[in-house]
């Protein structure tokens, strides 16, 4: 993978008219980041939620009742996000939407759609306190990554970013660019994703995209309140910002922040880096079973 700009949204949750409005307004965003060069594009985790503002009051009001109706705008979902990739000959990580399963049971999907139209998807694993005790949102089983058009890449969803074994298991699968789409209400939740993707980023001295949802939506019991910034995080080494932030963007304004990428730096980082946390990292085991050796 060489040179890369990625586009990571601020997403601004809006109430729609109909579902004229919800393309042109995913068509326009996707637009502008494609002319401004951008070849992978990430949208938050559950920036797909305005959808339920097509619905009415009582659907809206209710969290169980807003996912329910949801499915029913799935696949055109999916068909709009994957037209776009193919068009524009770019990558996008569609956020998350919740699907239900067969079993009646509901999963925090992260869609991704190659240049080429292909998708992929990641289930969110790790749940919330939200989405466990009141939305009813299940945990995923398998975590996978994705051979695309501008590498190999991996998705740890909001809370997910926050546990070092799942992007291990990502960057030990050959992922040199995590996606970090989130979805956070206050500013400490805010933060809590921002520091666990730059720990992700240092330790495994890789690239962190992380997108977040932005604005208020008053309508919603599920996205009301949207605190974030989107960003770059990088190793903390010779070559790369000496605080691991490639770009941050004004936080609560809704706007692309876009990066220009250089996979191949990392590889130099991992070898003869000031430090060498990617190699180190298997060494931690030494000390499982304590330190009074």
């Amino acid at each position: 993978m060489s040179g890369l700009r990625v586009a990571a949204a601020q997403y601004p949750i809006g109430f729609l008219a109909d579902w004229a409005a919800y393309e042109t307004k995913a068509t326009r965003w996707v637009e502008e980041a494609a002319e401004a060069g951008a070849r992978l594009l990430v949208f938050p985790e559950y920036f797909s939620m305005e959808l339920a503002s097509l619905f009415d009051e009582s659907v809206r009001r209710s969290l169980p009742a807003q996912i329910a109706a949801m499915q029913g705008l799935l696949a055109l979902f999916r068909a709009l996000y994957a037209r776009l990739a193919t068009a524009h000959r770019v990558v996008i990580c569609a956020g998350s939407i919740p699907v239900r399963l067969d079993d009646g049971r509901y999963r925090n999907r992260s869609y991704l759609f190659d240049a080429d139209g292909h998708e992929g998807f990641q289930d969110k694993l790790q749940m919330t306190r939200f989405e466990d005790e009141q939305w009813c949102i299940s945990r995923g089983d398998a975590l996978r990554v994705f051979d695309t058009a501008v590498g190999r890449l991996g998705v740890a969803v909001c809370y997910d970013v926050e546990f070092p074994l799942i992007a291990r298991n990502l960057v030990e699968q050959g992922a040199a660019v995590l996606l970090a789409p989130s979805c956070t209400d206050t500013l400490a939740g805010y933060w809590r994703v921002r520091i666990g993707a730059q720990a992700r980023a240092l330790e495994n001295q890789c690239y962190v995209v992380h997108a977040a949802t932005v604005g208020s939506a008053g309508w919603s019991p599920a996205v009301d309140e949207n605190v974030g910034a989107a960003a770059v995080y990088t190793p903390v080494d010779r070559g790369f910002p000496d605080d691991g932030v490639l770009v941050c963007g004004e936080r609560n304004a809704a706007r692309w922040v876009f990066a220009d990428l250089e996979p191949g730096r990392l590889a130099e980082v991992r070898r003869d880096g000031q430090v060498l946390n990617h190699r180190d990292w298997n060494r931690q085991r030494d000390f499982r079973e304590g330190c009074d050796r």
